[in-house]
């Protein structure tokens, strides 16, 4: 990750817990999603031997090897981990273009108590961390969404949404890379790609980024 080396958050004096997932996978298990970040960041950092993928949770991060590690490999993870050493370092800033006017603008907006243009102003104006990634590949959970604009995911969800499309579930609020079922609220769309698998880094946005979203 870009940036130079943050400040020391307040996290738990105590260890992370590493615990083994299968043969080949160990999770550890931090206190919050700061932590997190700093523990996958940290660990992107390190030339660690046999370690095929990192996937970071809300409050954990998935150590993926090529073959089952040894105890000095689980050793050399915990101890580049303690939380006590860690520090978050920022991630990369992305500014995506939306043009507002999904189909669930008006109901968001009902539900919020405002008008139309002021849910888009509050959700354009607020800055997102990129929580942690699942779902499809590249989907982005984004944290910051002011509180007056959370929304229920639909009750039922739809079938088939077009690539690009901007939404809000819950707390969340995200841009689905591709084509696919999907139940949050549609607020807007973008013609940027989140997920290109011809790219050295396929995924657009890693966990601990910033997001910023700008009215076509």
């Amino acid at each position: 990750m870009a940036g130079a080396r943050g400040r020391r958050p307040a996290f738990p004096s105590r260890r992370a817990e590493l615990r083994r997932v299968g043969e080949w996978a160990c999770l550890l298990e931090v206190e919050s999603l700061e932590a997190a970040h700093a523990a996958y960041a940290t660990l992107r950092s390190l030339d660690l031997g046999g370690v095929r993928d990192l996937v970071a949770g809300a409050r954990s991060v998935l150590v993926v090897f090529a073959e089952t590690p040894d105890e000095s490999a689980l050793r050399a993870i915990e101890s580049a981990t303690d939380p006590r050493e860690l520090r978050v370092e920022p991630g990369r800033t992305h500014e995506i273009a939306v043009r507002y006017g999904g189909s669930d603008l008006d109901d968001v907006a009902r539900r919020a108590g405002l008008a139309r243009n002021e849910v888009v102003r509050r959700h354009a104006e607020a800055t997102y961390r990129v929580a942690f990634l699942g779902f499809q590949p590249g989907f982005a959970y984004l944290d910051g969404l002011p509180a007056e604009l959370h929304t229920p995911r639909r009750a039922t969800p739809r079938p088939c949404i077009p690539a690009g499309s901007v939404a809000i579930g819950g707390e969340w609020t995200g841009v689905y890379p591709a084509e696919g079922p999907g139940g949050w609220n549609l607020i807007g769309s973008t013609d940027a790609v989140l997920f290109d698998p011809s790219r050295d880094a396929p995924c657009l946005f890693a966990p601990g980024d910033l997001v910023r979203f700008r009215i076509a």
